[in-house]
C-alpha cells in the first residue's frame, strides 16, 4: 500500500505569517475540501509504503525527503527515483532528525487510523474520508469519526542520586528506559503513574512533577505524558509479566549509557552495553533532564 502525506504548500507558507493565521489556515485545510485540493496542487509529500516512510541518506545523516509529483507508484521505482528506501518507522527514528520524526509520527498514525476505521462501528457500513483525511463519515447514519490518540504515562522514577530504568523483552538488547503504561478510563495522570509504578516494580510514589508531552505513533497513536517521580523506599519487586528487568542507575552510569551508540554491538563477554532511547523519544529527554538536575545539585 503506497500512501502520500502532504507536508506543506507554497500557498500555506504565504498565508501563515503568524501562529494564529497558521492555526486557522490549517483548520480550513481540514474542514474545507476545496481549500485542501488547492493546497495539494502545490504541496510536497512524504511517501509511505505499508506505513514505512521513504528515507534518504545525505552524508552521514538521514532525512525523509518531501517530494513533488512522483512519476511512478511502484515501490522499487520510487526508491530508485528518489535515491531512498522505505524504512520501518522505528528504525527511521534512530536515523532522522526531530522535525522529520514529528511529522512522520503524525502521518503514520493518521494512515493507520484510516486503515482501521473504514467501517462504522454502529452500522457496519463503509465510512467516507474527507480530502484532508481529518475525519471519516458513515454514509448511512452521518456519524462523524475523528482520529483518536491514547494517553500514556511515562515516568522516570528516582531515589536520592539514583534513577530507575527498565528493560522489556520486546526491546532491543541492552536498551533501558523509563517506566510507561496506558492510562485507564477514569484515571487522572497522577493515579495512572502511581498505579503503573506499583504494578511494574512494586514501589510507592512519593512526589510527581510534570515534565512534558510527545505524540508517539506506537503501538497506534499515543500521547506520551512525561513526568519525574520520587520514591522513599527503593526495594524493587519486579513484575516479570510486565517487564524483564529494572535496575537503579547512578548518575555516572546514566551518563555512560547516554554516550553509548544506538543499537551497539556485543561486548567481548557476549553481553550488550546499557543504552537509552534516541533523542527523538521523550524518554531520552526525561533522562537528560534528570542528569542535568543531578549535576546542578552536586555542582558537577
Amino acid at each position: 500500500m503506497l500512501s502520500a502525506v502532504v507536508r506543506h504548500s507554497a500557498r500555506s507558507v504565504r498565508l501563515c505569517s503568524s501562529y494564529v493565521k497558521q492555526a486557522r489556515f490549517l483548520f480550513e485545510l481540514k474542514e474545507n475540501d476545496e481549500t485542501c485540493r488547492q493546497a495539494l496542487r502545490s504541496g510536497s509529500f512524504y511517501l509511505f509504503h505499508n506505513f514505512s516512510p521513504l528515507v534518504r541518506k545525505s552524508g552521514s545523516s538521514f532525512y525523509a525527503p518531501a517530494v513533488t509529483g512522483p512519476g511512478s507508484f511502484e515501490k522499487s521505482a520510487l526508491e530508485e527515483e528518489f535515491s531512498g528506501k522505505f524504512t520501518d518507522l522505528r528504525k527511521a527514528f534512530v536515523q532522522i532528525n526531530g522535525e522529520d520524526g514529528c511529522l512522520l509520527s503524525k502521518a503514520q498514525s493518521l494512515l493507520r487510523w484510516h486503515d482501521c476505521h473504514q467501517y462504522c462501528s454502529k452500522s457496519g457500513k463503509p465510512t467516507w474520508k474527507n480530502v484532508s483525511g481529518s475525519k471519516r463519515v458513515c454514509q448511512s447514519n452521518g456519524i462523524i469519526y475523528y482520529p483518536q490518540t491514547s494517553p500514556v504515562v511515562i515516568t522516570l522514577v528516582s531515589s536520592g542520586n539514583r534513577c530507575l530504568l527498565a528493560h522489556q523483552e520486546s526491546f532491543p538488547a541492552g536498551m533501558y528506559t523509563a517506566l510507561a503504561g496506558f492510562c485507564e478510563i477514569g484515571e487522572k495522570l497522577e493515579e495512572a503513574i502511581r498505579r503503573e509504578v506499583a504494578e511494574e516494580v512494586g514501589l510507592v510514589v512519593d512526589t510527581i512533577s510534570y515534565s512534558g508531552s510527545q505524540h508517539w505513533p506506537f503501538p497506534t497513536s499515543s500521547l506520551m505524558l512525561a513526568c519525574q517521580a520520587t520514591v522513599k523506599d527503593d526495594r524493587l519487586e519486579i513484575n516479570r509479566s510486565e517487564i524483564e528487568d529494572a535496575r537503579w542507575f547512578t548518575l555516572e552510569e546514566v551518563i555512560e549509557a547516554l554516550q553509548v551508540k544506538i543499537l551497539p554491538p556485543k561486548l567481548p563477554d557476549g553481553t550488550f552495553p546499557v543504552w537509552v532511547p534516541p533523542k527523538i523519544a521523550i524518554a531520552h529527554q526525561l533522562i537528560q533532564e534528570w542528569v542535568q538536575e543531578q549535576k546542578a545539585l552536586h555542582g558537577s
